[in-house]
């Protein structure tokens, strides 16, 4: 558990695979994101998971939140990441750590805007049992 949380603190990631279905309207990841886990554990009613995630060039995660805070740590490429008013909230070159609140009130869309793929580790601190991300539609952006 140690090695998860030291490996992790390095910030939270506004980027997770969505790879499930998700309700009408939601915008579903793009082609070849994807995401495995590295380790997890359970204390009381958290879920600790620690996973890389990778979103190949030009595509995204698709618009969602998270029911808890992420942390995360760019560990190749660039994370373009955009809050449900369709503006940048940052960008996140590699060695970069970033975090992320939790709730519904925080939809956003992590992109991969340059040439090689983005990788991210990104640990996930949740409600035993929940989704690591519920599915959002786009606010109006122009993009996805």
């Amino acid at each position: 558990m140690r090695n998860l949380l030291r490996t992790a603190t390095a910030g939270a990631v506004a980027v997770t695979a969505v790879l499930a279905c998700g309700t009408a309207h939601a915008t579903p990841p793009g082609p070849g994101v994807s995401g495995r886990v590295l380790a997890q554990t359970t204390i009381g009613d958290t879920d600790y998971t620690l996973r890389e995630i990778t979103i190949p060039a030009g595509q995204a995660t698709g618009w969602h939140y998270h029911d808890g805070p992420l942390y995360g740590f760019v560990k190749q490429g660039t994370l373009s990441h955009f809050d449900s008013t369709c503006e940048s909230d940052g960008v996140y070159e590699q060695g970069s750590s970033i975090s992320e609140p939790a709730g519904a009130e925080y939809v956003h869309i992590g992109r991969n805007l340059g040439s090689t793929p983005l990788v991210l580790d990104v640990l996930y601190v949740l409600p035993h049992g929940s989704p690591f991300a519920e599915d959002a539609p786009n606010p109006g952006c122009d993009f996805q």
